[in-house]
């Protein structure tokens, strides 16, 4: 037997979505997240604009729901869920009911098929293969700025110092942006990524960045280079693509290729120091495969994109004992299906040694994370060389007085201070 109910409506006890983590324990789930399982793997929940979309916490339901072309990702459409007030295409809308144009976001909020047409344009600069030949080259990039670190005064904000600049300069030299930019870059993601900035600033750093990209492209078309932003100028000339969507298409890898990796880097680094018996692990091993797993079980553990992956139904979706109909936002939360206990066994204990590679960090389906096996890479190096370098690394301050980043849709810290 299935059940609906019409958008907008909701049963008595419906939850409130989202619940931020605990201050008491920033790695884990709130107990008000931890308690939403109770409600089943697929329910309604209250969002901050007070729409019931469905909720999904099982990790086979988004399995199925993430691989099902039935559900949209156009940030566009009326009724999707979006996790914060929606602003027009130039920037400076303010309502609900303004929003991105799908150019303007890239293939990220588009369907296929012209979601795959993009996508094929960049994905061959992120294959196993490609990755894997620019790892010599980020271990000299990590150890570079480890050799800063040991000649610089102590405490130092590792954030700063190390985990936002490596990822920074990785994108940077595979897409083409001169890494000197990077405070620019930097500055304005961070409204991008913000659940506290208004519609204008989030729209304001969108313009600027996109503009920024538009010019990058011109100068490639001009005199292209072996970079990532040359071939999509290559594209321009064959009359694949505009200048602004290549430009659009830079705003998304940049974007997405420094702030959830610099996160990881600083959470992952908290997380092993606060687990010192599997810090030694990682440290100690000669086995490339101990660090492989390690990564992955952090990746499932901390799960930093923490507000889930929202889609809308374009046609009626039967799943879990629920009709989901055309028209209604759904809202897969990875957080709890990383920590389902029919796929990980004692979810809510670390274990770098379990075998985590059915997590869903990067999501499933057509729009999985095309930067996965970078981001992989670029942890697989840091986390050991920073380990084995600085032996002693501790953090500097209490854990309660780390600023987290409950303000931010990838969750991480804004600041943590280390010493040795």
């Amino acid at each position: 037997m299935t059940t609906s109910l019409e958008s907008g409506s909701a049963p008595v006890g419906v939850p409130d979505f989202p619940e931020p983590r605990s201050a008491a324990c920033p790695f884990d789930l709130s107990p008000q997240m931890r308690g939403l399982a109770a409600f089943g793997p697929v329910f309604r929940a209250r969002t901050w604009d007070g729409r019931t979309p469905w909720v999904v916490t099982g990790h086979a339901e988004q399995k199925a729901l993430l691989s099902d072309n039935r559900l949209s990702v156009d940030f566009a459409a009326s009724n999707f869920p979006s996790p914060v007030p929606r602003h027009g295409a130039d920037g400076h809308g303010g309502g609900d009911d303004d929003s991105h144009s799908a150019a303007d976001l890239s293939f990220v909020g588009m369907d296929d098929p012209e979601h795959a047409r993009l996508r094929r344009m960049v994905s061959g600069a992120f294959t196993i293969k490609r990755v894997e030949a620019m790892r010599p080259a980020v271990q000299k990039m990590v150890d570079t700025f480890i050799d800063r670190l040991l000649e610089g005064p102590r405490p130092v904000d590792l954030v700063q110092a190390f985990a936002l600049p490596i990822p920074s300069l990785v994108i940077s030299e595979l897409l083409g942006v001169p890494y000197e930019d990077h405070e620019f870059f930097q500055s304005n993601s961070k409204f991008l990524v913000s659940l506290t900035a208004t519609p204008a600033e989030r729209g304001a750093a969108h313009t600027a960045l996109t503009d920024y990209l538009d010019r990058l492209v011109g100068e490639k078309l001009d005199n292209p280079a072996e970079d990532l932003l040359s071939r999509l100028a290559e594209q321009i000339r064959a009359g694949e693509l505009t200048r602004r969507e290549a430009a659009a298409m830079g705003v998304l890898l940049l974007l997405g290729g420094h702030e959830t990796t610099a996160n990881m880097i600083t959470l992952g680094t908290l997380l092993l120091l606060r687990h010192p018996e599997q810090a030694a692990l990682v440290r100690e091993t000669e086995e490339p495969g101990v660090v492989v797993d390690a990564v992955e079980e952090m990746l499932r553990f901390l799960t930093i994109a923490h507000l889930g992956r929202r889609r809308t139904a374009l046609a009626d979706i039967e799943i879990a004992g629920q009709t989901v109909r055309k028209g209604e936002g759904v809202i897969m939360l990875g957080e709890l299906a990383n920590r389902d206990p029919a796929v990980f066994p004692d979810p809510d204990r670390l274990d770098i040694t379990r075998d985590a590679r059915r997590h869903q960090a990067f999501g499933a389906g057509t729009h999985h994370c095309i930067g996965q096996p970078l981001a992989r890479m670029e942890l697989q190096v840091i986390y050991p060389t920073l380990l084995r370098r600085i032996p002693t690394l501790r953090p500097a301050t209490d854990l309660d007085d780390i600023p987290f980043k409950y303000d931010a849709v990838i969750y991480g810290a804004h600041e943590l201070l280390v010493t040795w």
